[in-house]
């Protein structure tokens, strides 16, 4: 496997799977995206207990859908290598695309990851992630309720299951696990897995930095009145479709995997500056997002409107305080350190060094492509100049970082080892 699979890819292949497996595989629709696109579910085994995957929450993590078939074809071969993918023990739900409008904004982003030239500037020239509000799994918390939203709430009163997976991706780092409860049997497999595939373990994540950590990357989320422990805009996250399985006593487990690997994300030596660099840091993300708003703030007579346009309506979210939110979130944790009461490692620091550099340029990407499209005359002269700082910065974030691709089959492999390994932890832990 040489490259993502687009959501059409996916679909098509999980027809194929089911035509395979007769009597094993049924695919249906759950509902429908907000223009309309459908959401499909792939439903593998016929075991009492149900597994519930979901691929594509965000459009610019692509590596969910290969993932997603991949476990379908375990289960539907029937090889019983594991209790929790024998198919007469349990049935696994496989959303193939939960946000499909999202994905087809970030089309081409499979092409432009492909092939011998793996590099941030085309990524980043593809990608789309929408703004809070407008992400299925995210937008409850933000008191929107979205019908991808609804058709997984749905999906998971009807079926109860006992674990969730959602799979995510990330730009640059390590992999991790975050979860709503513990899981102990997961530790072990995830780190062998990661160790076997060369992909570094993130010790240390930026939306987690407080949170429980009782095995290497893996991080259990807090009770939802633990507030302080929580990352900057996440206070209502028990509203999320994350925590929704605990109705019924269910766990999820949210996994991610880096398309660049960095080997800082794994390094848990104490960093010697963390004081210094998180005020760099902070300025580094500020700068990048003043400087992309003033080529904004020139473009805006020319560009679409917001409600036409759902790449203006991040531009927007982001130029509206997200760069300085981002930013004070990690005010404390700088006096904390400079006082000496809390020591970073530079896998830490690392995790904060990778949201810093991309918060500029996820709106940079966005906005080149608005400058691109448009025929107004000065257009040509804004997007030279915002595709110089997004040249550079995409340069001196593969520098920094030490970043290097991660084949997508080893993606691939090492997220589902990561899925049936929190199934049959999970088969255990949960009753």
């Amino acid at each position: 496997m040489g490259r993502y699979l687009t959501v059409a890819e996916v679909a098509d292949s999980a027809r194929q799977l089911v035509s395979r497996y007769p009597g094993t595989g049924r695919l249906r629709r759950i509902g429908a995206s907000r223009a309309g696109r459908p959401i499909l579910m792939l439903s593998v085994g016929h075991g009492p207990r149900h597994v519930l995957v979901v691929a594509r929450p965000h459009p610019d993590e692509p590596v969910g859908g290969a993932t997603a078939l991949a476990l379908a074809e375990q289960v539907a071969r029937g090889d019983r290598l594991s209790p929790a993918t024998d198919p007469a023990l349990a049935t696994w739900d496989i959303i193939l695309c939960l946000d499909p409008d999202g994905a087809a904004l970030s089309r081409g982003i499979e092409e432009a990851t492909a092939g011998p030239d793996h590099t941030l500037d085309h990524y980043y020239r593809t990608a789309y992630r929408p703004v809070a509000a407008e992400q299925p799994e995210w937008a409850p918390i933000e008191s929107r309720q979205l019908p991808e939203s609804q058709a997984l709430f749905d999906v998971i009163d009807e079926l109860r299951p006992f674990l969730q997976c959602s799979l995510h991706g990330v730009e640059a780092g390590g992999s991790w696990v975050q979860s709503t409860l513990d899981l102990p049997a997961l530790a072990v497999p995830f780190l062998t897995s990661a160790t076997e595939l060369g992909i570094p373990v993130q010790r240390g994540t930026f939306d987690a930095l407080y949170w429980e950590n009782p095995g290497p990357g893996i991080y259990v989320l807090p009770a939802p009145d633990s507030t302080h422990r929580l990352a900057a805009g996440s206070a209502n996250i028990a509203s999320s479709t994350w925590c929704a399985p605990s109705r019924y006593g269910g766990v999820t487990a949210i996994v991610e995997v880096p398309m660049w690997a960095s080997d800082l994300a794994d390094d848990l030596s104490p960093h010697p500056e963390a004081d210094a660099v998180l005020r760099d840091l902070a300025a580094l993300v500020r700068d990048g997002g003043r400087r992309v708003t003033a080529v904004l703030d020139r473009a805006r007579p020319f560009l679409p409107p917001a409600q036409d346009s759902p790449p203006r309506r991040v531009l927007e979210w982001m130029a509206d305080g997200l760069y300085d939110l981002v930013a004070d979130s990690w005010a404390p944790l700088a006096r904390q350190t400079a006082g000496g009461s809390r020591r970073l490692t530079t896998a830490q620091i690392c995790a904060l060094d990778i949201v810093a550099r991309r918060q500029p340029l996820r709106a940079a990407g966005l906005l080149l492509r608005l400058l691109k499209a448009s025929d107004d005359t000065a257009a040509p002269l804004l997007h030279r100049e915002l595709d110089e700082l997004f040249t550079t910065w995409c340069t001196d974030f593969e520098k920094a970082l030490r970043l290097r691709w991660v084949p997508v089959r080893r993606q691939v492999e090492h997220q589902a080892r990561t899925v049936v390994a929190a199934a049959e932890s999970a088969l255990t832990a949960v009753r």
